[in-house]
């Protein structure tokens, strides 16, 4: 296993300075995370920072994540007494569901006032979980700029919603180290850190292992393979030989064979999965 993955750019520091220091100007923390790692996506350092203060998980790119998994984990999250909605914020499946959620705590909070205060809400969470989509989707315009890489969201924005609550968006943050090598790994399999400080042949070689033991048949129907061998390796060659990932001499591209299969998993061509369950079917999977 790739292990030590630390990726903790400068602007993350001031990031964590810039939500520390705004909190006491929202009235709702909405933190989205990858529906796909619903744990490795949800950072402690959030956690520590926004304490009390009233918060909404967002699931997004629910689309990518196995179905029955997703409805696992928003019952799992409703069981901890969290608010939690099955997202996909390109399409705007859930957005719905959300506002209404929004608008009821705005009614909570203006019934306990005199005065009617504009609702304020921050939007946090570690890099490429789709923040910046989701903001796009409830402002009903493109207020903030997206990409498939980490990173994109530049420096501190208040924006209006439809409804006319503001919303204040926040570049993604990670931690500088990461406490289970598990969890750094999924994070690279779902793009949220860069390939660039990564071996890409080896992740992929790593997410040739996950995905054969835990979906095989998807991984078969994708490339073509009619069965698997009994070691990652072995299955990550037979997928670049019917991919066609070959050098001169016949020699496998394990480069263009490992992006190949990252970008296809990212983008859910191998078809829906999730990389982690709840503790509880975990067990029970065992």
């Amino acid at each position: 296993m790739i292990e030590n993955i630390n990726w903790y750019p400068g602007h993350m520091k001031k990031t964590r300075e810039l939500i520390t220091e705004n909190l006491k100007l929202v009235d709702c923390v909405i933190e989205v995370v990858d529906a796909r790692i619903p744990v490795s996506s949800r950072n402690p350092v959030i956690d520590d920072i926004v304490r009390e203060k009233p918060r909404i998980t967002g699931l997004n790119k629910s689309d990518l994540a196995d179905e029955r998994a997703g409805k696992l984990w928003a019952e799992k999250f409703a069981g901890d007494g969290s608010r939690a909605f099955l997202i996909n914020s390109v399409k705007g499946t859930g957005i719905k569901e959300l506002f209404r959620c929004l608008e009821a705590m705005e009614k909570e909070k203006n019934s306990q006032g005199v005065r009617q205060k504009t609702f304020r809400i921050m939007i946090v969470g570690v890099p490429n979980v789709g923040k910046s989509s989701l903001i796009n989707r409830m402002t009903g315009r493109k207020s903030a700029q997206t990409g498939d890489r980490p990173g994109v969201t530049r420096g501190k924005q208040w924006l209006k919603l439809k409804n006319g609550m503001q919303l204040l968006d926040t570049p993604g943050i990670l931690w500088p180290k990461f406490e289970d090598p598990k969890a750094g790994m999924n994070l690279a399999f779902c793009g949220s850190i860069k390939d660039e400080i990564l071996d890409v042949p080896d992740l992929a070689l790593e997410l040739t292992g996950v995905l054969t033991k835990n979906y095989p048949e998807l991984f078969m129907e994708r490339y073509g393979l009619e069965e698997l061998s009994e070691t990652p390796l072995e299955n990550m060659e037979a997928m670049a030989v019917k991919r066609g990932c070959i050098l001169p001499g016949k020699r496998i591209d394990y480069e263009r064979a490992g992006r190949l299969l990252l970008d296809e998993f990212r983008s859910g061509r191998i078809g829906r999965i999730t990389l982690e369950l709840p503790e509880k079917e975990r067990q029970e999977e065992k």
